[in-house]
């Protein structure tokens, strides 16, 4: 096989004595350059090969110079249907590499789809605990949206599985005193502070409350440490252990025992004491919590 750069070189370095021309298979033109080559006439020529030779394309090149080992079995050639045949070969070429490159691309997405797969395989059930109970989520949710009576539903349903979950009774004590059900309302937050919570300076400011804050049995509910001798409403679940409250009624005495509210007093001031032991309430908590109770 010929090569164009042998050939460029051949005819710049010694194309005045023709050598390029015997390379490429022309021996008459290499006489001729032999003959007249004191005439210099053949390296003006010669250097202009060189420069075609350089800038001649690489197929053009073997279909002029190489055709009888690319085509053994041919004596003439068609230029133009040749040309046609590399433009299908190339665009086969092309549409293997696409190929390639497809199947490639699948097999790089293969690892992701098993992935997939897996994710969406059902495993074991999880442990349902406070932060990740659907019923309680879905009942905020309701309970931004305005919707109360259905936030109640979800927030009871919430209570069946976690029954001592304070932020949910107090969520229904909300609901319950935006509808207007007092008694509800005040069940709920009083086992809301039944069951740890302390912080009353949200009962006397919260919004959702408000309702309540205006009954005439909410300065009893306050005086008996926010809780109240009201019936359960219905269907309500109750912690298999709950705490006991202390029974009081104050409508039943025409004035209020001293060593029954100080008794009240103690049993708050000792459940601050519980929290605070076990790292719920900071030391400072306990003595502000304290001194609201006192006032």
């Amino acid at each position: 096989m010929k090569d164009k750069n042998i050939a460029a070189l051949l005819a710049f370095f010694f194309g005045i004595f023709g050598v390029h021309r015997f390379y490429l298979g022309r021996p008459g033109l290499g006489i001729l350059y032999l003959i007249f080559f004191w005439t210099l006439i053949p390296a003006l020529v010669s250097l202009i090969d060189a420069i075609v030779f350089l800038s001649m394309d690489p197929d053009d090149f073997d279909m002029k110079y190489n055709r009888k080992r690319l085509y053994p079995d041919h004596r003439r050639y068609d230029t133009d249907f040749s040309r046609d045949e590399r433009r299908e070969y190339r665009a086969e070429q092309r549409e293997l590499r696409q190929e390639r490159r497809v199947q490639r691309k699948e097999a790089a997405r293969q690892p992701q789809r098993t992935a997939v797969r897996q994710a969406r395989t059902p495993g074991p059930p999880k442990t349902t605990s406070r932060k990740n109970n659907p019923f309680k989520t879905s009942g905020i949710q309701k309970y931004k949206d305005f919707d109360y009576d259905g936030a109640i539903e979800d927030f009871k349903k919430a209570l069946s599985v976690h029954p001592t979950d304070i932020a949910v009774h107090f969520n229904l004590a909300c609901s319950y005193s935006l509808s207007e059900e007092k008694e509800n309302a005040f069940f709920h937050l009083g086992k809301a502070v039944e069951f740890g919570f302390v912080d009353f300076k949200k009962i006397q400011e919260h919004d959702a409350l408000a309702y309540l804050r205006i009954q005439d049995e909410f300065d009893i509910f306050k005086k008996n440490g926010y809780r109240l001798n009201v019936p359960p409403p219905p269907n309500t679940p109750v912690a298999s252990n709950p705490v006991i409250e202390t029974q009081h009624n104050p409508e039943s005495e025409p004035q209020e025992d001293l060593l029954s509210k100080n008794s009240v007093l103690l049993d708050q001031i000792k459940r601050l004491g519980e929290l605070r032991e076990k790292g719920i309430l900071t030391d400072d908590e306990f003595e502000t919590q304290k001194r609201r109770l006192l006032d």
